[in-house]
């Protein structure tokens, strides 16, 4: 788009926020990328005039562009839906802001879980924070609101006033941290008298990675509930249960299709001849959604599994700092891929492994920031005293 056309379009689309009041046309929503501080206290301005049904229908687009088009940031839009006084609209706002690696968001949304009384934002709210948790596990954010936010999930979980949906949630947000007590809130949860939350431990057993479970998963893929087969399959896939290949493959045939597209999905995930063979049978589905599914599954096998040479093809040159020949690496290079180690060393190529190098982050604050959000802030100063707060708000009824 040229210059004079996007000023156009900007134009446009002030004049539909201002004077229409209305959910401008999709070819001008990206003009609201990257606002600067001027243009967002216009809409801030004009955002109460606009309609409830308007804004839930632009945040939900905006989202949407945002998913399609990584450059796309509509943050600062998104923040600022989580002050309005539509709860649907507040739900879309933190919907929004899944992907947002601001530690700044973390007393932002705390404080909102702590305040709302609609069970829906607090859900979405709870959810939203899974993000952060991951990324604290993985030692992207400091410490201190890590262990904040994992104090804050695993009482929100262990409240028996909370509500179910938002308790199974919390569960389902802090499955990723490697917190001591972890397993005990999963066991607990899974001997929960209600389904919901057996399924949520389930869920939390297969994010934690942790092998313990393995046993534990494979024995709900035959359950009668579409929701715990489907969660157990996931679980199998991320554990890597490779014994439970063969019902994985029975599953395959499930009457439920998500059941269906995670059992295939588990597979690629495990690996092997087995599920190798089955996915290559599936590629020739008469559904097009498993014909998709296995396609997936089976490059995320060769990726996992497989012979990266085919995967990724040979470079044009090959230069390392030892000089060895490309040929004579073809038994390093042959080795199958450590599964989730592989992935992870993907991950950690940036270099957060080492400690130092979350100083040098330009997308983390520096630690005196982050201490004005957390350490300085009184409601969350320790357990005692967010239990003393958390116990005193008003929530709605279950």
């Amino acid at each position: 788009m040229n210059t004079k056309q996007g000023a156009k379009n900007k134009e446009a689309l002030w004049r539909v926020l201002e004077q229409e009041r209305v959910m401008p046309h999709a070819v001008d929503l990206p003009s609201l990328s990257g606002l600067d501080a001027d243009e967002l206290l216009r809409l801030e301005r004009a955002w109460s005039g606009i309609q409830a049904s308007e804004r839930r229908q632009l945040l939900q687009t905006l989202t949407q562009l945002a998913e399609d088009d990584f450059e796309m940031d509509f943050n600062a839009i998104f923040r600022l839906a989580l002050r309005d006084e539509d709860p649907e609209v507040r739900v879309a706002g933190v919907e929004g802001l899944w992907e947002d690696d601001d530690v700044r968001l973390i007393p932002e949304l705390l404080r909102l879980l702590l305040d709302e009384t609609v069970p829906e934002v607090r859900v979405a709210v709870v959810q939203c924070l899974a993000h952060f948790v991951l990324l604290g596990e993985l030692r992207k954010i400091h410490p201190q609101p890590f262990a904040q936010l994992c104090q804050v999930l695993s009482l929100v979980h262990r409240n028996p006033d909370e509500m179910l949906e938002v308790r199974r949630r919390a569960l389902e947000s802090l499955a990723y941290a490697s917190v001591v007590e972890l397993p005990a809130l999963i066991q607990a949860a899974y001997a929960h008298p209600e389904e919901a939350m057996q399924i949520s431990a389930i869920f939390a057993m297969g994010r934690s990675a942790d092998a313990r479970w393995k046993d534990t998963v494979a024995r709900q893929l035959h359950h009668p509930s579409p929701a715990m087969r489907y969660e157990a399959t996931r679980a199998c896939g991320e554990l890597l249960v490779r014994d439970a290949v063969p019902n994985l493959v029975e599953l395959v045939e499930d009457v439920d299709l998500e059941v269906q597209e995670a059992a295939l999905w588990a597979l690629g995930q495990i690996g092997g001849d087995l599920a190798r063979l089955t996915l290559e049978r599936y590629l020739k589905s008469d559904s097009a959604a498993l014909r998709t599914a296995a396609n997936d599954a089976l490059q995320e096998l060769e990726f996992l599994h497989g012979n990266l040479d085919t995967f990724f093809g040979p470079p044009e040159e090959f230069v390392s700092e030892s000089d060895v020949p490309w040929d004579l690496s073809r038994s390093q290079r042959r080795g199958r891929a450590r599964g989730r180690a592989a992935a992870s060393d993907l991950l950690d190529d940036d270099g957060f492994d080492d400690a130092d190098d979350l100083d040098d982050d330009d997308d983390l604050e520096d630690e005196a920031d982050l201490d004005d959000d957390f350490e300085d802030d009184d409601d969350f100063e320790d357990e005692d005293e967010f239990d003393d707060e958390y116990d005193d708000a008003e929530y709605a009824d279950d």
